[in-house]
């Protein structure tokens, strides 16, 4: 059967970092009400199936602002898939009959414990989970973990396939979505592998500044990104960015880390839907499967995949560049150790004649600290006390 033309939402909405797993509950107060409104606006136009959140809409980023320790940050602020908050989220896709893409940092204790993973999944409009996927790259900033970093026993539970890093979940009324998150998009091969296995509408969520900013009219680097993403792989690209976030409930106002830029790409690279703002707002888009079905099928020039030269790369990720296993039997470091880890990559392009370096060798960056150590968190988390707790006695 014809998959019928169907809007997609994307939601930006104001985020609060987050001490403890409990405090998501304000997070998840603040998705519930952008879902009810965009709901009751754009689903007049045509049937919502689609509902798109944005990285950070559930925790906010606490864990690489104040550089936590791993195994805490996975112990007291991140969650399990299934959970409560998973199933608050699993109600909305009922009451609407929606699907919800949802990305959350999250423990995974049957590939590893003591790690949290960036996680993407899906809810079905049943409330089942459907899809799941973790984050392949990540900033420098960040302290998720993920499968490259314990590649030995992703490979042993999932095998060493593209769908077991890069999985698209086949639906037949929605079509074909894959998910990647903010950091992965940086990288061509990431959205390349979701369509090769099938992928006709990828999530990619938030980005922040610089990369946001660094061009008019808006969107920076990672609009212009996004667009080429869906150009080169005719496929759809629903982007919604992370609205203003406070760091801790006592900052006055929020810093708007991304300052808006959500949009929705079509497979031509143009766009759909765009937002300024993020701040509780959203972008929305009429996304026609059957029209890009056909574009795939009857399109001799534009769609690129189909006479891509295969065997004229295969070479080119035959030496490796970043290790892998860094966090098999090592809890993953802070971010200061980590730098070393990334400029030793630089180090080893350099020496293969990737890079070639200046002719002056200036101080690169370096990072400056919180809360390296759970003394210091323990310090930093003041900010946090008693909130949320008249919320809790109601």
């Amino acid at each position: 059967m014809p998959v019928a033309p169907y809007m997609a939402v994307g939601l930006s909405t104001i985020v609060y970092g987050v001490a403890e797993r409990k405090h998501i509950k304000v997070n998840l107060d603040i998705i519930e009400d952008n879902i009810h409104a965009a709901m009751s606006m754009v689903n007049i136009n045509m049937p919502v199936k689609l509902i798109a959140l944005a990285e950070g809409a559930l925790t906010g980023f606490t864990d690489e602002a104040f550089d936590l320790p791993h195994t805490l940050a996975a112990r007291e602020l991140f969650i399990d898939i299934p959970g409560p908050e998973t199933e608050r989220l699993a109600a909305l896709a009922k009451m609407y009959g929606t699907y919800i893409i949802v990305q959350c940092k999250a423990r995974w204790p049957e590939v590893m414990d003591n790690r949290f993973f960036n996680t993407l999944f899906i809810i079905a409009p049943s409330g089942e989970i459907v899809h799941r996927a973790a984050k392949n790259h990540i900033w420098c900033r960040e302290r998720s973990c993920t499968p490259h970093d314990v590649y030995d026993r992703w490979v042993e539970l999932f095998g060493d396939g593209i769908e077991a890093f890069y999985p698209v979940l086949r639906t037949d009324d929605i079509g074909n979505i894959g998910t990647i998150c903010c950091s992965d998009g940086e990288y061509p091969e990431a959205v390349r592998a979701l369509a090769f296995n099938g992928a006709e509408v990828v999530y990619r969520p938030s980005e922040a500044m610089p990369m946001t900013g660094n061009s008019y009219p808006g969107g920076g680097g990672w609009m212009i990104q996004n667009r080429g993403h869906a150009q080169f792989n005719g496929l759809y690209m629903v982007c919604p960015n992370v609205g203003p976030v406070y760091l801790h409930p006592k900052m006055r106002h929020p810093v708007d880390i991304a300052g808006g830029n959500s949009h929705i790409v079509d497979y031509y690279g143009n766009i759909m839907s765009y937002s300024a703002s993020g701040a509780n707002t959203m972008v929305a888009a009429i996304l026609d499967i059957e029209a890009l079905r056909q574009f795939r099928a009857m399109n001799l020039n534009s769609n690129w995949i189909k006479d891509l030269r295969t065997e004229v790369f295969r070479r080119m990720y035959e030496e490796p560049i970043h290790p892998k296993n860094l966090w098999m039997n090592d809890d993953p470091l802070s971010h200061e150790p980590v730098d070393e880890i990334y400029r030793d990559n630089i180090r080893r392009l350099v020496k293969r004649g990737t890079f070639t370096p200046p002719a002056i060798d200036f101080p690169g960056a370096v990072y400056q600290g919180e809360a390296t150590s759970e003394e210091a968190w323990q310090e930093i988390k003041h900010f946090w006390d008693g909130w949320g707790e008249e919320e809790d006695a109601k």
